[in-house]
């Protein structure tokens, strides 16, 4: 039975100082390296037998990070940019409570949270689920459907377009989904990829 494992990048400079990141290619806190070391020693004897990293460096330094405490370090790793955050457009870099009192605290919640208003400049939601779910359907699926195991680093915002998906969210469900910075989130599947279980570990 396959599992699939999903990891947001540890915090980076840009979520420690509240700034929306989008596509802007910022490291790892110092936090952020340890949420990422954090992830390493739970998953460090887990079956993993390929990874998935979109094209942006935090998300690669924190799998970087888990393989190098990895039992099996030389596993397969794809980087595809189809993975990468959802484009903040002209928000890109801009201080979150800043851009909440020229916008107001909700418009902000709308941008951030809501399926299919996108910010100015940027991607929505519903965007980035068209980026992504292609690339899920056509690589990293056959690769469960094979029974292997599979990680993938990511973003808040591509990896809530999978979750989406996977737990059959509702476009108006989705804006009370927050994925944390490091934590890793387990589906279990059956030999016909029905979800069988899911949890944080």
């Amino acid at each position: 039975m396959p599992d699939l494992l999903i990891i947001r990048h540890g915090q980076s400079v840009y979520n420690l100082e509240n700034r929306f990141t989008g596509w802007i290619d910022v490291s790892l806190s110092e936090q952020g390296i340890k949420e990422a070391e954090r992830a390493a020693v739970k998953l460090k004897d887990y079956k993993i037998d390929v990874a998935y990293a979109s094209k942006l460096r935090r998300a690669i330094d924190t799998l970087n990070i888990i393989l190098n405490m990895h039992k099996n370090k030389h596993i397969p790793v794809i980087e595809n940019e189809a993975l990468n955050e959802r484009n903040y457009g002209n928000l890109q870099g801009l201080n979150k409570a800043e851009v909440a009192k020229q916008y107001g605290d909700e418009q902000v919640h709308i941008w951030r949270r809501s399926f299919d208003i996108a910010p100015p400049g940027g991607e929505s939601l519903k965007d980035t689920s068209a980026r992504v779910m292609p690339y899920f359907r056509s690589f990293i699926l056959p690769e469960l459907r094979k029974g292997l195991n599979v990680l993938i680093v990511a973003h808040g915002n591509s990896l809530r377009a999978i979750i989406k998906e996977l737990d059959k969210i509702s476009d108006e469900d989705i804006a009370n989904l927050n994925i944390d910075t490091g934590k890793i989130y387990l589906y279990r599947f059956d030999e016909n990829l029905k979800i069988i279980s899911r949890k944080i570990l």
